[in-house]
């Protein structure tokens, strides 16, 4: 871990114990975010994405659990911290925007009422000062007349308002990491492209550190410094934009890539993958993709490829094996 690294983690593994078996969600995962850089994490839904966010948090519930993994902020192991050493990162040091506001925002409580709370909670603020701060956020997020606002209900807002409160009430703290998970879902184009332009601004101006979670790679791609591509719990290929994102090694994110609408020429079918993810409840044997993947031979069905080191870029592919195995 480098003087500039602001999280780190290592080795993670979060599984999920059901009455069918044992679902490994987030299996045996690795990566690093640096100060003041965006990391996108993108792969299809259940893929381990949001895991990796509440175990981050540690905010996975039974029958969740985080097995076993280091998650190191700050030189500090998150996992390792009593509940209320966490409660006092939590929302303050590092905050979330999650999926749903209308489900994260409380139908009962104002929307100054519930960002006023972080402050107060974590800043220690007055309820005046509290006041101030939350419509300065407010105005930060370009929402109109923020009085007004300040004294409504999340039901009274649009879907597209309520998400610009959740960042509100996230960067209410001045946090050191942002994770955004599916920021714009449920909305619609010209409201996401206003949300996620927000979110860049933002960053830009407050030089925060983000980990931006989507399953749409060209959201990634517009926003994010490097990419982590995740596939049935594990990290399938990881690399910089600045390396190319229209040249991938993994035969999945080759395919994600197929599949957006802005690569299908006009008048053709968009291109699916065929297939569906693999029961993780069941054993699986060799390559977790192989059963989708145009390139497979018989290796791939036997053998789990290693993550491997190909110049910037780092692989979980047979084609690319033994050529530089990752540490």
């Amino acid at each position: 871990m480098t003087a500039d690294t602001l999280l780190d983690v290592r080795n993670l593994t979060t599984r999920f114990k059901l009455d069918a078996g044992v679902l490994m969600a987030v299996d045996d995962i690795s990566f690093s975010v640096k100060k003041g850089e965006t990391l996108g994490i993108v792969g299809e839904s259940g893929c381990g994405k949001s895991v990796t966010a509440y175990s981050i948090l540690n905010l996975v519930s039974p029958p969740g659990k985080i097995q076993r993994g280091e998650i190191t902020f700050e030189g500090r192991d998150l996992t390792s911290l009593s509940k209320s050493q966490l409660r006092s990162i939590r929302g303050n040091e590092i905050t979330m925007i999650f999926q749903e506001p209308m489900t994260s925002l409380n139908p009962v409580y104002t929307i100054g009422n519930q960002i006023d709370e972080v402050l107060i909670t974590h800043k220690k603020f007055s309820k005046s000062q509290a006041r101030k701060k939350t419509i300065e956020m407010l105005k930060a997020v370009n929402i109109p007349d923020p009085d007004q606002r300040y004294r409504e209900y999340p039901h009274q807002l649009s879907g597209g308002m309520r998400q610009r409160v959740m960042i509100a009430m996230a960067l209410a703290c001045d946090p050191k990491l942002l994770i955004c998970d599916e920021p714009t879902t449920a909305l619609d184009v010209t409201v996401q492209a206003r949300i996620l332009r927000l979110i860049s601004n933002l960053k830009k101006r407050l030089n925060m550190t983000i980990i931006l979670i989507t399953h749409d790679l060209a959201v990634i791609s517009e926003m994010a410094d490097r990419i982590i591509v995740m596939y049935a719990g594990r990290i399938v290929e990881e690399f910089y934009i600045q390396d190319n994102i229209s040249k991938p090694l993994h035969p999945y994110t080759e395919a994600l890539l197929k599949s957006l609408p802005s690569n299908t020429p006009a008048g053709e079918k968009l291109f699916v993958i065929e297939g569906m993810v693999p029961n993780l409840l069941k054993e699986n044997r060799g390559c977790l993709f192989a059963a989708r993947c145009m390139y497979a031979e018989n290796k791939c069905r036997m053998v789990e490829p290693v993550l491997t080191c190909v110049g910037n870029h780092k692989v979980r592919c047979h084609k690319y094996s033994g050529i530089e195995e990752s540490k």
